[in-house]
């Protein structure tokens, strides 16, 4: 197995870890050491891995970059009551190019992924999810996308890719595996109105800060749907991170980052999650606890998996239909977790993306508004999207 890629644990953080209590989350990872390689990943769950990747940043002026404080944060956790086991498989270091970088985080996914592990990517700016989404070309024929962020991240794709751009790559660039783009928490002057019609046009989704801060559940079907979840932390409010982290007076504080990552963690589809745009700094104690306990509640989340979603036996769900105008909407309820979804149906005369009937998560609200002759703006764009 290709691991040529990656480099240890430093020695300074596992130092650390060896003066903290047994019982902390740092003394029961399976950690890449100088000393003992990489360890044995038979029954891990998922997997650790640092990117030392920021020459992409559009304000890159070659500072160091380093992902220790994070380690050492994450490390003097206490776990959760959790079967899941995790591994720390060590950083990848700088490429020749940021294009080795690329290929070497590529790499690694894929083999991660094939495996049924999931990898949870520290970076390094946000443009290495673009890595990230071209680790599944050889994994799956369409991917969504979720990306946590107050900026849609489009940028110029004509222009080479920076951590402001890289969306328009990924939509452009062939092969085109992407079926959604979903952003959550944009706040409407970080973005230029042709990317707002943009979003639009292309029936993706975004949810603006307000609405999430007003009712943070609205997002647990756009992560139950998402195949890699991106988190760009320049999304966090200013006031919950260190000086040199600070981005903007409103963003997702620190309970709703962590409630965030939890849903992705839950979600049975997620198979990536990644952290980006991490800015180490003398004064660093608020952003790497914030990220360590952002990986926590990831991983919580992942250990509360329920496989609820085979609609296979009636006796595992009910089912909902409705009626607006002359378009019957169809609904399952999850009788084992309460979790609703809505079918998009196939159109045979169209070139449909889907080929089949597919489930749609959604909410209960999604429901009650259709009861009352309102289409669900989810299902709506889904819908429009596998008519293209």
């Amino acid at each position: 197995m290709n691991f040529n890629f990656l480099s240890p644990v430093p020695d300074s953080v596992l130092v650390y870890n060896e003066l903290l209590s047994a019982q902390i989350l740092g003394r029961k990872l399976r950690i890449h050491s100088k000393q003992d390689g990489i360890p044995d990943l038979e029954a891990v769950n998922i997997a650790i891995i640092g990117v030392l990747e920021n020459r992409n940043d559009v304000n890159y002026i070659g500072e160091p970059f380093s992902l220790n404080d994070i380690r050492k944060s994450f490390y003097s956790l206490f776990p959760g009551s959790w079967s899941t086991t995790v591994a720390d498989l060590g950083d990848i270091n700088k490429g020749e190019t940021v294009e080795d970088t690329y290929f070497a985080l590529k790499e690694v996914i894929g083999i991660l992924v094939k495996k049924d592990i999931i990898p949870i990517i520290l970076g390094g700016t946000q443009d290495l999810t673009y890595a990230n989404y071209r680790a599944y070309d050889a994994l799956m024929p369409m991917v969504n996308l979720v990306n946590v962020d107050c900026k849609f991240d489009f940028g110029d794709s004509q222009k080479p890719i920076k951590n402001n751009s890289f969306v328009g790559k990924i939509v452009l660039e062939e092969p085109f595996n992407l079926f959604n783009y979903a952003t959550i928490g944009y706040q409407t002057y970080f973005n230029s109105q042709e990317e707002i019609d943009l979003m639009e046009k292309l029936y993706f989704e975004s949810y603006r800060l307000g609405q999430i801060s007003k009712d943070i559940t609205i997002v647990e079907p756009v992560l139950r749907d998402a195949n890699i979840v991106s988190i760009d932390l320049s999304a966090v409010k200013g006031s919950e991170v260190s000086s040199h982290q600070k981005h903007s007076p409103n963003g997702i504080d620190g309970k709703e980052i962590c409630a965030i990552a939890r849903y992705a963690g839950i979600s049975n589809k997620v198979s990536s999650f990644g952290i980006y745009e991490y800015k180490p700094s003398m004064d660093d104690e608020l952003t790497s606890m914030l990220v360590a306990q952002m990986i926590w509640y990831f991983i919580e989340g992942v250990n509360y998996r329920v496989k609820d979603d085979d609609f296979s036996n009636e006796n595992n769900y009910q089912k909902f239909i409705t009626l607006i105008d002359d378009q019957e909407l169809i609904f399952y309820k999850s009788i084992k977790t309460g979790r609703w979804w809505i079918e998009i149906p196939f159109l045979s005369e169209v070139n449909n993306k889907l080929k089949r009937h597919t489930l749609l998560p959604c909410t209960h609200q999604d429901y009650i508004e259709a009861c009352n002759n309102t289409i669900p703006d989810r299902w709506y764009k889904a819908f429009q999207k596998n008519c293209v």
